[in-house]
């Protein structure tokens, strides 16, 4: 268990790190933050760099409150090298999906480590789809799987609609990052929760129809 941890303090230390160097150094952020321009001239890093700098204090604290919350259930089922792979698979699944979705905006920025958050919150709950979340302004407990299914749903609306200064698109690409990779490492879910595993499915069917309309 001592090393599971150790795992998971690695993973927030550099994000903390990277995080207060970006803050106080604008030129480190400017040159590994994810950006269309920079990625397209072969600056590749950025695809993983972004995921470890944040505009604030605030944006980092919550990703990694979040974080320390999912990521030990995901470790209990996986272990830490497995759980690495999730955490930087659906950091990339994030950032492609960016990539996509903003592929003709040069200058689309973003940061943060929300889309690997999110993979690691819908691993989460693929594994643990009873637990129930405490969200604040809402004095009663969330089922994880409504949360999960209501999660992406918000994200397709903010992707077509362009709702806020949030990559919606990254926290998708995450989640499905996290969902489909977990469900290949961890293949007897489809035994044990199948029927939970198509409902997490509906929003991921949903976004590809309105892609393939060219609905977003």
């Amino acid at each position: 268990m001592q090393s599971l941890d150790i795992v998971l303090i690695v993973i927030i230390g550099i994000n903390v790190l990277m995080s207060l160097k970006g803050f106080n150094d604008f030129s480190f952020f400017e040159r590994y933050k994810f950006n269309i321009g920079g990625i397209k001239r072969g600056e590749q890093v950025r695809m993983i760099t972004s995921g470890f700098l944040h505009v604030d204090t605030m944006h980092l604290f919550f990703n990694m409150f979040t974080l320390y919350f999912f990521a030990p259930v995901v470790l209990e089922f996986l272990g830490n090298i497995k759980f690495l792979v999730v955490y930087f698979g659906s950091l990339l699944f994030g950032n492609l999906f960016s990539l996509f979705f903003h592929k003709d905006e040069y200058h689309y920025s973003a940061v943060g480590a929300s889309g690997a958050v999110s993979g690691i919150i819908y691993a989460g709950i693929l594994f643990r789809p009873d637990m129930s979340l405490y969200l604040m302004f809402i004095p009663i407990p969330i089922p994880a799987y409504i949360f999960g299914i209501g999660y992406l749903l918000y994200s397709i609306f903010g992707m077509k609609n362009k709702i806020g200064n949030i990559g919606h698109d990254a926290h998708f690409g995450g989640a499905v990052g996290g969902y489909l990779i977990t469900l290949l490492m961890a293949p007897w879910l489809f035994q044990e929760n199948l029927f939970m595993i198509g409902l997490l499915a509906v929003p991921i069917i949903i976004l590809f129809i309105l892609q393939r309309l060219g609905k977003l």
